[in-house]
């Protein structure tokens, strides 16, 4: 009987039975939302005993400074030439539309106003996500198969200290000092063009930007930053941790540290720009810098 009801639903499926489609279909939505939560649920667990032992014993100095190196000094220069060129490219965009409204001597307020309250932070991030996550999900996850990782715990030592925690140190702290720098070069490269090769008035350029850009809006750009630098190290760690075997799997891990990272970096740019602006407003509603 069993097998004459396997082959009915089996020549069932092959008819496309709408019934079985569906029956299908939800089984494979169950089965990823069942495998979803799981994730997340490992992934808070992760985050919550990296934060326990963050404040529970810091970290040495000896051990942070590798990661400090790496995450700051090492991401100087593609931080500062990213920020150049889109400082320029934002000048090359806008300066014709500015044009037509005879609104040009205001480019600079738009320039600088978008540089540092957006991209600033998330290229500066986007740029740490793909040159230092990547290479800590890669590190990790060759750890990870080559069990040091293991050998870490079965010596008492826990890995999560030793090996999470300065690197979550290092993203967290250095990312405003990093977004600072994309900020000046962008300015520093929206001037360049605006004034060197468009021949805007240098001193319309300057006060316009001082009339448009104030220190609220630096403020709101580096404190989205730490959430991103945070975000980073959690995402690209846990990828690392969590790595399947072999050379394939530490090539995925890389890839899904980065596309997870650079998600989550627009998820919280979207969520704490509405924050901030509803915080903002609240005590400000006739839109007047805050400090």
């Amino acid at each position: 009987m069993s097998s004459a009801t396997t082959t009915a639903d089996s020549n069932e499926r092959r008819s496309g039975s709408p019934s079985l489609r569906f029956a299908d279909w939800l089984t494979a939505w169950g089965k990823l939302t069942i495998e979803s939560l799981i994730a997340f649920g490992d992934f808070a667990l992760f985050c919550y005993r990296t934060l326990v032992w963050l404040f529970t014993r810091f970290p040495r100095f000896e051990t942070l400074w590798p990661n400090f190196h790496q995450v700051g000094v090492s991401s100087l220069p593609v931080i500062a030439l990213t920020g150049t060129f889109i400082g320029m490219v934002l000048a090359v965009q806008s300066y014709f539309q500015f044009r037509q409204l005879g609104l040009e001597t205001r480019l600079g307020g738009v320039i600088n106003l978008t540089l540092v309250r957006e991209l600033g932070p998330v290229l500066a991030a986007t740029m740490l996500a793909g040159r230092v996550g990547s290479a800590m999900a890669a590190e990790l996850g060759t750890m990870r198969v080559t069990e040091q990782i293991d050998a870490l715990t079965a010596m008492g030592a826990n890995p999560v200290r030793y090996l999470v925690v300065p690197r979550f140190l290092a993203c967290l702290l250095l990312i405003p000092t990093l977004t600072i720098m994309a900020d000046f070069m962008g300015v520093a490269g929206g001037h360049f063009y605006s004034v060197m090769v468009l021949n805007i008035d240098l001193h319309h350029y300057w006060y316009n930007s001082a009339q448009f850009v104030g220190n609220y809006d630096l403020f709101v750009g580096i404190f989205k930053s730490v959430f991103f630098g945070g975000a980073i190290a959690m995402v690209s760690c846990y990828q690392g941790f969590n790595c399947s075997a072999g050379a394939e799997g530490v090539g995925r891990a890389a890839t899904a540290s980065f596309v997870y990272s650079f998600v989550s970096i627009l998820i919280l740019d979207l969520i704490l720009g509405i924050a901030l602006d509803a915080i903002y407003f609240t005590y400000h509603p006739e839109g007047a810098q805050l400090f």
